[in-house]
């Protein structure tokens, strides 16, 4: 049985190495990544407008919040 997967993980590996050298080329942006990241900081930043100032503030600052920080987002 180990000589069977074995011997898959291998053979799909030997199939794979050309697909991953002909990626080297490939371009591509950080905005994705970026826009995680940037999205998380803005749920973490409204989430402490909320513990300390309460909801009724939150409601106020969570879209000028979210607005900032999309155009915050680099265009790399």
């Amino acid at each position: 049985m180990f000589k069977r997967i074995y011997l898959l993980v291998v053979s799909v590996l030997v199939w794979a190495l050309p697909q991953l050298a002909w990626a080297e080329g490939a371009g591509g942006s950080y905005r994705g990544i970026a826009s995680m990241y940037y999205g998380l900081i803005t749920v973490v930043l409204i989430f402490g407008v909320y513990d300390i100032f309460g909801k009724k503030i939150m409601y106020y600052a969570a879209p000028v919040i979210a607005i900032t920080m999309y155009f915050l987002i680099p265009d790399v």
